[in-house]
């Protein structure tokens, strides 16, 4: 009985680390499909409130920062280094605008409508 016990250890061994290499791969595919769904859907949302918000530059300036936040999240989980570094490049950009005035609202628009577009050729490379 030990003799088959010893020949089964190594060979267990092998399986588990067959199973958890498996298993990493997997996730992280999970992880770069599940933030090439989510990433897209937050801008989607975000340019089409804050296009609706020009008048209303508080509240714009908290929807930026929400979808910059959201995006950090994204970034967070993307095991995808160009996905990631792409994400958190506008995130951050998002997160810096200052919104005070109707005339930065407008810039705002402009702003993340030019970074967005960059970001989604980016992010169509990253997910295909």
């Amino acid at each position: 009985m030990r003799f088959v016990s010893s020949r089964f250890v190594p060979l267990a061994a092998f399986a588990v680390a067959v199973f958890a290499t498996g298993c990493s791969e997997i996730n992280a595919t999970v992880d770069k499909a599940q933030a090439c769904l989510e990433a897209p859907k937050i801008i989607t949302e975000t340019v089409t409130k804050i296009g609706t918000l020009v008048n209303d530059p508080a509240a714009m300036e908290k929807e930026l920062n929400s979808a910059s936040q959201k995006l950090g999240e994204v970034a967070d989980k993307a095991s995808n280094t160009t996905l990631k570094d792409a994400t958190n490049d506008l995130a951050t950009t998002l997160g810096k605008l200052d919104v005070n005035s109707a005339n930065e609202a407008v810039d705002a628009v402009q702003k993340v409508g030019t970074d967005t577009t960059a970001y989604l050729t980016k992010l169509k490379e990253a997910c295909s």
